[in-house]
């Protein structure tokens, strides 16, 4: 079975300009937090941390986030949530894989 792939939004324009604010990779991510295996659960901490799916992280000087194209099926809204935050910013999305930390 294949492994769904991951875009990366990368806070970078078409014309290599910087997005603003600073913050933005993590308020998307906290924006997507819901969207987990399984769903919310409803306990008191399940605000608390980031979903699988959208990852907030920093590549060299470049703040990104990383999307698993698992959430489109799970919830394909969501899917173009993010994907049309990408375009309506002018935002930089490559293909690639997260590798983890060793």
């Amino acid at each position: 079975m294949a492994k769904p792939r991951e875009v990366f939004i990368q806070g970078v324009t078409s014309k290599g300009q910087t997005f603003r604010p600073s913050d933005w990779a993590e308020r998307l991510a906290g924006a997507m937090s819901c969207f987990r295996p399984g769903g919310g659960r409803g306990g008191i901490a399940d605000h608390i941390g980031y979903s699988p799916y959208c990852v907030p992280t920093t590549l060299g000087e470049v703040k990104c986030v990383v999307v698993n194209e698992a959430l489109r099926k799970l919830e394909p809204m969501a899917w173009d949530f993010v994907m049309n935050f990408a375009r309506d910013n002018d935002l930089q999305v490559v293909d690639a894989c997260l590798l983890p930390d060793l």
